[in-house]
């Protein structure tokens, strides 16, 4: 039905009004001046290890790519992997919908390299399965040993309970782990199927995946001011409730949804200064990685079509 085409994009569209309407509300009294010295405040220092960051949080997203071929037993070039897979995060991460948007430019490139339509289904899910269990084994851990961070959303403390969903999450990806070691049957799904991932494989998306979660919050800690910090762990868990909600908003580039809840979480520290580390979030995390995107499909693209002509 055609409802259900713009059904999505309205709701991503309908959060970034919601949200930047939030925002503006949150940040009432702050001018751009403040910003901009909010930004200029970040010491070189904090620059380049926020830099350093973004370049390792896209290395382990490339290795999201390289776990999955290794699964469906297919080769290909190792520089070809990593730029298609740095393009199609990019991309999705700014477009929204990361899942369908991530396929959609997969099976362009792929193609290329001889993947059928089925193999770059099964590596969309292997990526996105990747991703959702380093989420919840980080959540995990975080919610086991920093129990406190959810008082700073609901504003009353529920540790126990907050522990118990964490011990939930890590039993949950021990369930993962078991079921590789059994061998589990394949989850079919008409004529489409995933096995279940090796042991090796598992091993690789519990190393890689965290990595990536790591690395992101890591670009707003090293970017966010002394004054105030609460430390990386608890800036970690802030960014993954920040960055899931995001997600689920469907709205593009998480804009607005990202930056009202990551506030929220961190509304003891000086809005100026945590809306300064969050920009410099979007600009190596986003935007920069967007314009570089942008250039490798336009490169691909002039490279497919010498061929045909050829």
């Amino acid at each position: 039905m055609n409802w259900r085409r713009y059904f999505w994009p309205v709701v991503g569209i309908a959060a970034v009004v919601f949200s930047l309407w939030l925002l503006l509300h949150e940040l009432r009294g702050i001018s751009l001046d403040d910003v901009w010295d909010g930004i200029v405040a970040i010491p070189a220092r904090g620059w380049m290890l926020a830099a350093l960051s973004s370049v390792i949080a896209y290395a382990s997203l490339a290795g999201y790519d390289h776990i999955a071929l290794l699964h469906i037993g297919k080769k290909v070039s190792w520089l070809f992997v990593t730029f298609c897979s740095f393009t199609t995060y990019a991309l999705s991460h700014n477009i929204g919908g990361s899942v369908f948007s991530g396929a959609v430019i997969r099976y362009r490139a792929y193609g290329t390299r001889g993947l059928t339509g089925k193999d770059v289904g099964v590596l969309v899910a292997i990526c996105w399965i990747t991703f959702v269990l380093s989420t919840i084994l980080v959540s995990g851990l975080v919610l086991v040993f920093e129990p406190e961070i959810i008082d700073r959303f609901s504003g009353a403390p529920h540790h126990r309970l907050t522990m118990a969903a964490g011990v939930a999450m890590l039993l949950l990806v021990a369930a993962y782990v078991f079921g590789s070691w059994l061998h589990l049957r394949p989850l079919k799904i008409g004529s489409f199927q995933i096995h279940y991932p090796a042991l090796p494989i598992v091993a690789r998306q519990l190393l890689i995946g965290p990595i990536e979660l790591l690395a992101a919050a890591a670009i707003i800690f090293f970017a966010l001011p002394a004054a105030g910090n609460p430390g990386y762990f608890v800036v970690l868990g802030v960014f993954l409730v920040s960055f899931s909600v995001a997600q689920i908003s469907h709205a593009p580039g998480g804009l607005g949804v990202f930056e009202v809840v990551f506030l929220a979480g961190l509304s003891h520290m000086d809005p100026v200064g945590v809306l300064a580390a969050l920009l410099v979030f979007r600009l190596f995390y986003l935007i920069i990685p967007l314009v570089i995107a942008l250039g490798v499909v336009l490169y691909f693209e002039h490279s497919q079509l010498g061929r045909s002509e050829n």
